[in-house]
């Protein structure tokens, strides 16, 4: 399945007060690299894969993260994510982040695609993913 590389520099903002990255910023970051992903294997950016398959976005309904070695301001790290698996209308990515040949952190999201509802526009539902989509994902019907 596709995968993608993303290289990051650890900025000053991404720190708590003891100078390494704050955890949440790696869900951030590996949102970041998500659509990324998607960017590469499209050639869509965000706001344009939204358009074109008149979706209101991925919603994470999972998320985990296994910190292995801290990161600090400065320091360069390369996010590599991968596609794990496509079901109807959600998919797994899996994100591993290093520093160098250090493996720093490990994620992993599920998320689903989805429109809003047609009866009520607050509300988010899941669609199929598209087989445009599957196909550049490495996943056909």
């Amino acid at each position: 399945m596709f995968s993608n590389i993303v290289e990051r520099l650890i900025e000053w903002g991404d720190c708590d007060p003891a100078g390494i990255v704050f955890y949440p910023r790696y869900f951030a970051m590996f949102d970041a690299a998500t659509w990324v992903l998607f960017q590469a294997a499209l050639g869509l950016y965000k706001p344009e894969l939204l358009a074109r398959f008149g979706i209101a976005g991925c919603p994470m309904v999972d998320a985990r993260a296994r910190f292995l070695a801290p990161l600090s301001f400065g320091m360069q790290a390369r996010i590599e994510s991968r596609i794990k698996a496509l079901g109807r209308s959600s998919f797994k990515i899996s994100h591993a982040l290093f520093h160098g040949d250090t493996l720093a952190v490990e994620g992993d999201e599920v998320r689903v695609w989805t429109r809003r509802d047609a009866e009520d526009p607050h509300r988010l539902r899941s669609v199929p993913i598209p087989d445009e989509v599957r196909a550049a994902l490495g996943s056909p019907r």
